[in-house]
This record gives C-alpha cells, sequence and structure tokens, in this order.
C-alpha cells in the first residue's frame, strides 16, 4: 500500500491557506512559473520564458516536497548579452549546461573577482556578494541550473528588498581573494573544500564501495557555504543501492544513459528514464535508486541542503548505512526481487548482461545480520 498519507479533499482544504508562501508570491512577482515536477527528461530544452528583472530567461523547477528548504531554476543568458547584477541574503550552487562566459563578483568594497567559465563547470555565489554572469558567445545561449536555499530566506523575513538589497559584506565567506575562484582545492576525505571546478564531467573521484557497484564519488564545500553537493559515477551494467533521504536533492546527470527508481515506502517504484541534462528530484523519504543501462559510465551530481542529510551520531549520513542496523540504505541481498529482474530485461533490451555478481558477492562479506537474527 502507499504511503503518501493523502486525506479526504474537506480535510486538506483546512490546510490549504498554509500552502500560500511569501516565496511562491516573489516567484508569481518575478513573472516566472513553477513546474512543479521531480523529473525533467532534459535541463538543455526546458522551456523558459523572459526574466526582465534579470535580463535573462528562466524557469523554476520545484516540487512540493523540497519548496520550503530549497528551490532549483533554469537560467538563459542570451547571445552576447549578460544578466543584471545581484546580490542575495541566501546561498547559491551553479552547474553551467551550455555555452560559455564569465561572472564577475565582488563585495561593497570594490574589491572584485572575473573568472571563465564553460559548459560543465562547478561553481557557488558567495553569501550576499554582487555578482554578474556574462555570456561569452555572440552567436549562441549560455544556460546554467541553480540550487539555492532561497524558500526559507524569503518566508522568513517576507521582504525582497531586504534579501535583494542588504548591504553587508560576509568577510569569512568572501573579500575579494584574487585566487578565490581558482581551480585549486583541499580534500579532506570524501570532501574537496574549492569554490570552483572547471570540469565537473571529468573530475577525478575518489573510490566509495559503501555505495555500491564499485563506483566513485566525491562531496564538495563550496563558496564556504551551508548547502551541500556531491558528484558520484558508476560502471557500465551496474546499478547503485537504494536508499532514502530528506527533501530536495536534485540529481542532475552529468554524462551516460539509464534509468532510476522512486518510491515511496510500500508503493511499487517508479521509472524515469535519464541522459545528460534529465535531472530527478526524489520526494521526501522516497527510495531512489540508479541503474546504468548504457555504454559509458553513469556520472550524475547532486545539489542539496543539508536537511537532506539526516546523520547518525557520528555524522554519517543514513542514506549510506544499510537499513539491518537502523539506516536508510536498501543492501542488494534485501531489494525487491523485481528490481533485478527489470534490470535484466532493460539490459537485454541492449544486448547486455549485468555485471552486478562481485558487487553482490562484496557485500556479503560485511552484511550485518537481519534484526532479530545473529550472525
Amino acid at each position: 500500500m502507499a504511503k503518501d498519507a493523502l486525506v479526504p479533499k474537506e480535510f486538506a482544504e483546512k490546510f490549504a491557506s498554509e500552502k500560500d508562501t511569501p516565496y511562491d508570491a516573489w516567484i508569481k512577482k518575478e513573472g516566472l512559473d513553477i513546474i512543479s515536477a521531480h523529473y525533467i527528461p532534459n535541463l538543455h530544452t526546458v522551456e523558459v520564458k523572459p526574466w526582465r528583472r534579470r535580463g535573462g530567461l528562466g524557469v523554476y523547477i520545484n516540487h512540493e516536497a523540497s519548496r520550503t528548504s530549497n528551490d532549483c531554476y533554469v537560467c538563459e543568458i542570451p547571445a552576447g548579452k549578460q544578466l543584471e547584477p545581484q546580490r542575495q541574503l541566501f546561498e547559491e550552487m551553479i552547474y553551467v549546461l551550455d555555452g560559455r562566459g564569465s561572472t564577475s563578483v565582488w563585495n561593497d568594497k570594490g574589491n572584485r573577482v572575473t573568472f571563465e567559465w564553460k559548459a560543465g563547470a562547478l561553481f557557488a555565489i558567495p553569501l550576499n556578494a554582487w555578482h554578474q554572469h556574462f555570456n561569452g558567445s555572440g552567436k549562441e545561449p549560455a544556460r546554467y541550473v541553480a540550487v539555492t536555499n532561497g524558500p526559507p530566506v524569503i518566508n522568513l523575513y517576507e521582504s525582497p528588498e531586504f534579501v535583494f538589497n542588504t548591504s553587508f559584506d560576509f568577510t569569512s565567506r568572501f573579500s575579494g581573494e584574487p585566487d578565490y575562484f581558482s581551480k585549486k582545492g583541499e580534500q579532506k576525505g570524501l570532501l574537496l573544500d574549492t569554490n570552483f571546478v572547471a570540469d565537473a564531467v571529468n573530475l577525478q573521484l575518489i573510490s566509495a564501495k559503501e555505495r555500491g557497484a564499485g563506483g566513485g564519488h566525491i562531496r564538495f564545500s563550496l563558496a564556504k557555504g551551508s548547502m551541500n553537493s556531491h558528484i558520484s559515477q558508476f560502471p557500465v551494467k551496474t546499478y547503485k543501492k537504494g536508499h532514502a533521504h530528506g527533501p530536495g536533492a536534485h540529481v542532475i546527470i552529468l554524462s551516460g544513459e539509464g534509468y532510476s527508481l522512486m518510491w515511496p515506502e510500500g508503493d511499487a517504484p517508479r521509472k524515469y528514464d535519464w541522459q545528460e541534462g534529465s535531472m530527478i528530484v526524489p520526494p521526501n523519504m522516497w527510495y531512489h535508486q540508479h541503474f546504468n543501462t548504457g555504454t559509458t559510465p553513469g556520472r550524475y551530481m547532486a545539489f542539496k541542503h543539508e536537511v537532506v542529510s539526516i546523520r547518525n551520531a557520528q555524522g554519517v549520513p543514513k542514506a549510506w548505512i544499510s537499513k539491518r542496523i537502523g539506516g536508510d540504505q536498501i543492501d542488494y541481498a534485501d531489494e525487491d526481487p523485481s528490481i533485478r529482474k527489470l534490470f535484466v530485461e532493460e539490459l537485454q533490451k541492449r544486448g547486455m548482461k549485468p555485471e552486478m555478481e562481485k558487487s553482490y558477492e562484496q557485500e556479503l562479506a560485511d552484511l550485518p545480520p537481519l534484526p532479530g537474527k545473529t550472525a
């Protein structure tokens, strides 16, 4: 039985007015649409409309489960143009989908840094720093996707004027360092502390066997922000372990071809096909699982707010921990048989066979006993 906790219409209407927020009102005043979806087949082609205040085109992509924690939007900069300068009292992470260009970032003291980017670049805007994006081509538009923690900030202050026009430099975040957006970075375990990644599609990753399928992983701390992101990759003819976490993780496919399954506990999985440029946003505590049916490694990036990462007492995300010991990750040994059956069928359509036996065997060596049973 599905566990979406839906109630009769007359019951729901008692709370309908509480869904209207200052954030929703602000989006409407911006003149933009909100696509309420947890699956976008192609961010490169999703329809955008004129965004007069910013001087480009845009659309918000934000379903009900994440709209109060973080949001997502796609912005297009016309050929030979630039967006209007902006500052804001919320954080923003950006991935460049198409084109090339540059961004200038500066503070009230006038300290300015300008850096160039192209498709595949990843960076973040320092909190409340002035910034402006420029399209470097006179012929082709540039397009990026961004995730911010704007909703709780706008809902808290209820004043766009305050959120976008407060004069204050957070010098601990950005003070005009000339090398702020250089390619440097410090690796701390899985975490890369940096402000700019020139090529997220080909960035070297670190082994992360805990997520299954012999994949690689890297996590980011961008612009000293409270939001976080990560990149994961897994080999051809393999799939990751199913897991669940909080709302607002925007999973953007960087390379490869395959599908994902998503489902609320107790319901049947729903299938979403993906390719480079697709985006999947699992609703709150829905299980989800990613499958590579292409001929190249599958790589995806997740932009998310920390609220997503439900952690144990040691600080480890429960989405990485077996359900057998209280986590939110489903071991291969415990997954529904229909999941393996579907994967075999999808690969057969392409003349391929799964290469999962090694992953299944490796898991058994460290698999905790089922609750109520001894090893």
